[in-house]
């Protein structure tokens, strides 16, 4: 698996966080949907990555920027055709390391709360994030699992 700096401008890419967003509105309600589109991720607040084999798009996750110390994991999408590879464990380690990298002491992320949210849930677990509260501009939503880690 390569991860890769990713411009959004390729059309698998687009299809991904078309699905992605197609797929948070069936298991969220839209007020709580906090999944970014294509334009949005191109801020320049946010850095996005995809991760590639043999030519296919296998997945995708960004850390935004929330201030000098604090990321925020975004946007993590595993291709249907590639779940339970590794990928989101891969994308996941490499943010961790982008992040420790920049020097930020602090990463956090929403996720659902609901039960087709707990792979992603335990994959962060897995990965030494805890729960938390509300943090940058979310606020306290019970469709909403907030999640943090401290960094070294």
């Amino acid at each position: 698996m390569e991860i890769r700096n990713d411009d959004l401008t390729g059309i698998e890419i687009a299809g991904l966080l078309q699905d992605h967003l197609h797929s948070m509105t069936l298991h969220s309600p839209a007020e709580s949907i906090h999944a970014l589109d294509l334009s949005q991720l191109q801020q320049p607040d946010i850095t996005f990555w995809s991760v590639w084999e043999d030519g296919h798009l296998l997945g995708c996750g960004a850390l935004k920027e929330l201030d000098a110390f604090h990321g925020e994991v975004k946007s993590m999408k595993t291709a249907k055709e590639h779940v339970r590879k590794g990928v989101a464990n891969k994308m996941l380690h490499h943010i961790l390391a982008e992040a420790t990298r920049r020097g930020y002491t602090q990463l956090s992320l929403e996720t659902g709360s609901m039960e087709a949210f707990l792979p992603a849930r335990t994959l962060y677990q897995k990965a030494g994030f805890t729960e938390c509260g509300p943090f940058s501009d979310y606020t306290l939503d019970p469709n909403s699992v907030f999640m943090t880690k401290k960094l070294k």
